[in-house]
C-alpha cells in the first residue's frame, strides 16, 4: 500500500482490496474513535487494543512506513526511467482487481449496475481533470490531508493523484523532504481526521448496501484505468520546485502513435508481459487469501 499510494494513479485502497483486508481494515479504523476511549478508560488498554484491531493496524502501518523507505524509492525511479512498463504492470493490476470484485457480486440487479456504472464514471471524470494551481495555505493544507486520505482508502482512486489535482503534491512532498513540522502536523490532522470520519461510512456502506458498495468500489478501479494507461503523450508541462519540466496534462494513445509522437520505443512486448504479470499477481494473491480464510 505504502508503494501504490506514492504514484500519483495508483491507490493504496486497491492493494488492500486484492489482498483481501479492505473490509477488515475499514473496520477497524471505524473503532478507533469515542467509543475506544471509553473502553480504555473502563476496561484498560488491553481490552481497547483488542477493540481497535491494534495488532493488525499496526502491523499494517509498519508495512507502508516500510514501503515508504525502502520500495516507494525503487518504484519512483522505475515512474521516471521505464513509466510504460510500471504503469503497464499496474494496468494489469487493477483491471485483474476490477474483475475481482466483480465476480464476488453474484445477482446484478438495478442498483448494482448502477453503482458499478458510477463508479467507472465518477472514476474516468475525476483522472481526467487538469491538475489546479493552488496556494498551499493552512487551511488547504489541511482540506487537502482530509480529502487525499479518503481517496487512499477508495480502490481505485488514487491519494497521490487528488494531491496532484489540488496543486498541492508538490507543496506536501517538498514539506517531506525539509522536514517543515508546522506543515506536516497540519497535513497529518486532516488526513486522521478525514481517516476515521470516512472510514465509518464506508463500513456503514458496507455493512447496509454491501453488494452495491462493491459494485461502486469495482466501477472506481476500471474508471481508474483511465490515468494508468502506459502510453500518454504529454501536451502541458509545469514547471516543479528544482526548476524543471514535468508533465501537467496528459491524454491516452495508441502505442504506434505514442512512437510516432514521442520518437521513443513503446516497448510494447515487454508492457503486455507485465499487464499479464500483473493480473496474475492479483489472481495468486486472491487465491492465497482464500486459503488462508478456508484453513482458518
Amino acid at each position: 500500500m505504502g508503494a501504490a499510494d506514492a504514484v500519483p494513479g495508483v491507490s493504496g485502497g486497491t492493494i488492500a482490496f486484492m489482498t483481501g483486508i479492505y473490509e477488515e481494515l475499514i473496520g477497524s479504523l471505524r473503532r478507533c474513535g469515542p467509543e475506544a476511549l471509553a473502553v480504555l478508560y473502563k476496561q484498560g488498554v488491553a481490552e481497547a487494543w483488542r477493540y481497535i484491531n491494534g495488532s493488525f493496524l499496526l502491523t499494517l502501518l509498519a508495512g507502508i512506513l516500510f514501503s515508504v523507505a525502502s520500495f516507494a524509492r525503487g518504484v519512483l525511479f522505475l515512474l521516471s526511467n521505464y513509466p510504460e512498463m510500471l504503469w503497464s504492470f499496474f494496468f494489469g493490476l487493477i483491471l485483474a482487481s476490477s474483475w475481482l470484485v466483480v465476480q464476488q457480486i453474484d445477482n446484478w440487479r438495478g442498483n448494482a449496475f448502477t453503482a458499478f456504472l458510477t463508479g467507472t464514471v465518477l472514476a474516468y471524470m475525476v483522472t481526467s481533470i487538469a491538475p489546479a494551481a493552488i496556494e498551499p495555505t493552512p487551511l488547504m493544507v489541511f482540506l487537502s490531508g482530509m480529502i487525499a486520505i479518503c481517496a487512499m482508502i477508495l480502490p481505485g482512486i488514487s491519494g497521490s493523484f487528488i494531491l496532484l489535482l489540488l496543486g498541492m503534491y508538490a507543496p506536501i512532498l517538498g514539506a517531506v523532504k525539509s522536514v517543515d513540522l508546522p506543515v506536516l502536523g497540519l497535513f497529518i490532522t486532516g488526513c486522521v481526521i478525514g481517516l476515521l470520519s470516512f472510514s465509518r461510512v464506508l463500513s456503514w456502506m458496507f455493512s447496509s448496501y454491501r453488494v452495491a458498495t462493491l459494485a461502486l468500489l469495482g466501477g472506481f478501479m476500471l474508471g481508474s484505468l483511465n490515468k494508468v494507461w502506459p502510453w500518454k503523450y504529454t501536451t502541458a508541462y509545469t514547471i516543479n520546485r528544482h526548476g524543471a519540466e514535468v508533465p501537467l496534462v496528459q491524454e491516452n494513445i495508441l502505442p504506434g502513435s505514442y512512437e510516432a509522437m514521442t520518437g521513443q520505443d513503446a516497448y510494447l512486448f515487454m508492457s503486455l508481459v507485465l499487464m499479464a504479470v500483473g493480473a496474475l499477481v492479483v489472481v495468486l494473491i486472491a487465491k492465497t487469501a482464500s486459503t488462508g480464510k478456508n484453513q482458518g
